[in-house]
């Protein structure tokens, strides 16, 4: 497939863009502009497996638990201490995705 390379860029409305987004619903507007103007079907992307609510859960608390990681190190106030609190936490996470992973390897 031959790359893309030229950009076309228009000027509009608030209202004439509005339009625009809203007639090209389900694609990315210049996927809907090519399929339109030049007939290109858009590619289709496959739809996304459903997750299991627990899995969900347990996935929110260790986006939690990485939250709180980025926040200490943002402070960049490092003693021993805290290096050894990073690193136990780091180790904590990687073993529950290794157990998430295990229990539910038939959801994905």
């Amino acid at each position: 497939m031959e790359k893309r390379t030229r950009v076309i860029k228009i000027r509009c409305t608030d209202a004439e863009y509005d339009t625009l987004v809203e007639r090209s619903t389900k694609l990315r507007l210049a996927e809907w502009i090519r399929e339109t103007c030049l007939g290109v079907p858009a590619k289709r992307a496959a739809p996304l497996p459903t997750v299991s609510p627990e899995l969900q859960r347990q996935l929110t608390g260790i986006g939690n638990n990485l939250n709180q990681i980025a926040r200490a190190v943002n402070r960049s106030q490092w003693s021993s201490i805290d290096k050894s609190r990073v690193i136990t936490e780091l180790v904590s996470i990687e073993r529950r995705l290794a157990e998430i992973k295990k229990g539910h390897s038939n959801d994905c």
